[in-house]
């Protein structure tokens, strides 16, 4: 990203009045304060360390965040410790045990909708912890790999306070804020948090893929979502030609793909040219990637996010994962049975953006099975206290290793017949006989 990394308490030196240490700022939070937490990879950490390891914490504190990575000190369990209460739009790893023992509450919405309620003050936010760029000549920083719903945030908060980090990438779109916005900065030099992400090469994992990048036509342009199936799928399009990129997460497979000349987003008819998304999440070559980087813009997720937008790309082919799918086509993609997982995130949003699309394709895609071939993935029902995260009313393909099933526009019973036919050879008799007793067939 730089032949040298820059020094940032030389950066900061004009903004000395602005600059203190993270003890400091974090001793400015009050009793009872909404303490925003910035997304993913750009967590502040160093914020976040301060911020537990307080001799006397603020009373009745509650941390909030939309996706947190490598964010907490570990146990020797490996479980992520916090002393505070949390509210968070997604269960990553870090949060996923803490939820699961009510530490942590769990706000089910489409993240595109949390800016709205952040701004109606029904999501209270009275303090943002954040990580941003070295400031350019203007005072300005950038958001870098993380733009989704840190504005709204900054729009409310009492108090904000930045990471000022020299590996922040400077990323083009609508990512930057003025110092006059930010109360406190604090000088960090750490490397941006990376995740590795190796795509599932499961035989039956690369036959889903296989089955989509048959589907995707040259031209199209991809939303590509969460999980490893997804991932694969990207594996699978390197044949292709001039894809373009509208998402809500980037990463080093979308990255790859525009280095091997497959994306050029030269067919896009909504800002054609341009790559959009709102967060990444990868390595440290993908933020060099996305470092100044005009070809891709990063904005904040009730933009990319929105179907109506999303939906003025011709072609747009999303590609989601799921882990439960019923007869009616009803998609668990967020929980086990009552449990939460992971998060809504913005798959629905993208599966009708995909579905109002002129010549698009929305892609649910899961493996038949589960726990060794004993479970089956398509069930007549969805376990009790599953999330419905794609509705049957948006579903449109569905994909196991066993084939495509399309269910939009279809029957009932003719949704069944698709579902049960893409479904584990062990599992199609039974599933068939409960079909009948439930008189979908």
């Amino acid at each position: 990203m730089f032949s040298k990394t820059p020094d940032p308490h030389a950066a900061l030196k004009p903004y000395a009045g602005k600059v203190t240490t993270a003890a400091l700022a974090i001793s400015l939070l009050r009793n009872g304060d909404h303490v925003f937490l910035g997304t993913g990879c750009a967590v502040p950490r160093t914020l976040v360390h301060h911020l537990e390891t307080m001799p006397v914490p603020p009373a009745d504190l509650e941390l909030l965040h939309f996706l947190t990575v490598k964010s907490f000190d570990k146990d020797a369990q490996g479980i992520s410790n916090t002393r505070f209460r949390h509210r968070t739009f997604f269960v990553g790893v870090d949060m996923r045990h803490a939820v699961g023992d009510g530490r942590i509450e769990y706000v089910p919405i489409s993240i595109a909708r949390v800016p709205e309620m952040m701004a109606r003050g029904r999501i209270a936010v009275d303090v943002a912890l954040i990580q941003v760029s070295l400031p350019d000549a203007f005072g300005y920083v950038s958001l870098g790999v993380s733009v989704d719903i840190i504005a709204a945030a900054l729009s409310v908060a009492r108090l904000v306070i930045a990471e000022v980090n020299p590996h922040m990438p400077r990323t083009m779109g609508d990512t930057t804020v003025h110092l006059s916005r930010i109360h406190h900065l604090i000088a960090v030099d750490y490397p941006i948090a990376e995740l590795d992400r190796v795509p599932a090469q499961a035989e039956n994992v690369q036959r889903i893929a296989k089955y989509i990048a048959r589907i995707i036509d040259d031209g199209s342009t991809l939303q590509i979502g969460y999980g490893g199936i997804p991932d694969a799928v990207v594996m699978q399009l390197t044949s292709k030609h001039d894809l373009g990129i509208h998402t809500e997460m980037i990463g080093d497979g979308i990255m790859s793909l525009v280095e091997a000349g497959v994306v050029t987003n030269r067919k896009k008819n909504f800002h054609p040219g341009k790559m959009f998304a709102t967060f990444a999440l990868g390595s440290k070559k993908l933020y060099q990637f996305m470092h100044r980087n005009p070809a891709l813009e990063m904005h904040p997720v009730d933009f990319t996010n929105d179907p109506f937008l999303a939906a003025k790309n011709d072609n747009l082919h999303a590609i989601n994962a799921t882990m439960q799918i019923d007869f009616m086509g009803q998609c668990g993609s967020e929980s086990l049975g009552h449990k939460p997982y992971s998060g809504t995130g913005g798959q629905s949003d993208f599966v009708r953006a995909a579905n109002r699309s002129n010549g698009g394709k929305a892609f649910i895609v899961l493996p038949a099975t589960a726990k060794d071939d004993t479970i089956s993935r398509i069930v007549p029902s969805l376990s009790t206290g599953t999330h419905v995260s794609t509705s049957k009313n948006d579903i449109n393909y569905v994909v196991t290793e066993f084939g495509v099933a399309q269910l939009r526009g279809k029957t009932a019973k003719q949704r069944c017949e698709a579902l049960i036919g893409i479904a584990h050879p062990n599992f199609r008799a039974e599933l068939r006989e409960t079909a009948k007793k439930m008189k979908f067939l």
